[in-house]
């Protein structure tokens, strides 16, 4: 068997895991196990559920510090944000341990007969395949709702993030029926496509093209998929808009764990001529760059040397197209690198209408807020939109004209409530939402039942 590395982007010398590729076979044995597995999730109930999924919040939250030093260690993820990070998937898996009670059908008027009935059935196995950056909540909020609708869960995890999720196998396992809740490791497509070829039931998250493949495949099977792709999140500033606090919102939107989150701002939008640049500079100038096992740090490195090249040849193709750096421009330091503010690129520039998860942003104007709303609308994707201003009619306007699937007003674009629905619109999600109660309808079907009196 081949073995697949994680490596720790602060230290590539730092082996975090070595772990046994699985082949095909071995992914569908996995299924198979599953498959019985979820045969006995199912028979415990709503109440039984419950139960397991609290024991394992609990389990979780018993060795949080050791999750946090895991996240910091694997995906050099910044250590107070590491730490939201673990605590936040405690609390899904016990929103998710009570909404095995919520109400899973109605109750309808017989045309005739007694009875008239829907309710909400698994679907079996579902197929998870989550990515590197937030590599606790996102399998979380994944498998938390899957689990409480009564499936089993096979997930493949990003090859930069095998011990994190191995952990949460070690953690959330003992506290189910063997086999109910696996993790499938492999690289590159080939444990990927028998995820796929398997799972009862897909979701997605991670780049545009690969999640195009999965939502093909999904078809064809005729399964349920999810998929949650790129963003390219405008924040938009308001002529009204309170310049210091609105720079240092979106500072940290942009720039935050070298901005490697797919709710990063990636655009600012300034309506007007108002200098929004100099305080928005000196906010981003502000943050600390460096180990992410510092408290005082907030960008750490990018993940891998791809990531890095690909940031590199973002930047040349700014300098090419005359960018003007109104900061960062400055050499690496291994996976470490400045955040970047640029101005004077085209809304048409590559840089201005494709993703680059990286510490980026480019700073475009509008002569007036219908100008910034249709730029801002102006890409393929459609994941978050933020809007910074005073005048509440103003913001509730531009909030009703945004083509995207959640709007932030005067607030970070990164960052969701986990139990409120999340997903984009356009390129940047396909099926149905994420997280809260509408995660519970994705991972079930509907059947009708009809009760005849003979």
């Amino acid at each position: 068997m081949s073995t697949i590395e994680s490596r720790s982007p602060q230290n590539p010398d730092d082996i975090v895991v070595s772990a046994g590729r699985m082949s095909a076979g071995e992914v569908e044995a996995t299924f198979a196990r599953a498959r019985e597995a979820q045969r006995q999730w199912w028979a415990l109930g709503a109440a039984g559920r419950a139960l397991a999924l609290n024991a394992a919040a609990d389990a979780l939250e018993q060795r949080a510090a050791e999750a946090t030093d895991l996240v910091v260690r694997e995906v050099g993820k910044p250590v107070s944000e590491a730490k939201g990070e673990v605590a936040r998937g405690v609390a899904i898996l016990r929103y998710y341990a009570q909404a095995s009670f919520a109400p899973k059908g109605d109750v309808l008027p017989p045309s005739a007969g007694v009875m008239l009935w829907n309710e909400r059935r698994p679907h079996g196995v579902v197929g998870l395949i989550t990515p590197w950056n937030f590599p606790v909540a996102i399998p979380l909020w994944k498998a938390a709702p899957a689990l409480s609708a009564g499936n089993a869960v096979v997930m493949k995890p990003s090859q930069d993030a095998i011990a994190c999720a191995l952990f949460l196998q070690e953690v959330i396992a003992p506290h189910l029926p063997a086999g109910l809740f696996r993790v499938a490791v492999g690289g590159g497509a080939d444990v990927g496509n028998a995820l796929t070829a398997n799972a009862d039931c897909i979701s997605f998250t991670g780049s545009t093209k690969v999640g195009r493949q999965i939502v093909m495949t999904a078809a064809a099977r005729n399964v349920p998929v999810q998929a949650e792709m790129g963003g390219l999140n405008a924040a938009i500033v308001l002529e009204d808009a309170d310049y210091e606090k609105t720079a240092a919102i979106i500072a940290g939107a942009a720039m935050w764990f070298a901005g490697q989150k797919c709710t990063a701002t990636s655009r600012v939008i300034v309506v007007g001529d108002g200098d929004f640049e100099t305080p928005f500079i000196k906010a981003v100038e502000s943050l600390k760059v460096g180990d992410p096992a510092d408290a005082a740090v907030t960008v750490g490195p990018l993940i891998n040397r791809a990531s890095l090249l690909d940031f590199q040849a973002a930047l040349d193709s700014a300098r090419a197209s005359g960018g003007r750096f109104l900061t960062g421009d400055d050499p690496a330091q291994g996976l470490f690198v400045k955040p970047v503010v640029l101005a004077g690129l085209a809304v048409d520039h590559p840089l201005s209408c494709n993703e680059v998860f990286g510490p980026i942003v480019t700073v475009h104007r509008a002569a007036t807020p219908q100008d910034a709303i249709e730029m801002a609308n102006a890409v393929e994707y459609g994941l978050v939109t933020g809007i910074h201003g005073r005048d509440m009619n103003q913001l509730m306007s531009l909030a009703a004209q945004a083509h995207s699937g959640l709007v932030k007003i005067n607030a970070s674009t990164s960052g969701v409530d986990f139990y409120a629905p999340f997903g984009g619109e356009k390129m940047s999600s396909y099926g149905m939402r994420e997280q809260g109660l509408a995660a519970l309808e994705f991972y079930s079907r509907t059947t009708t039942v009809t009760l005849a009196q003979h």
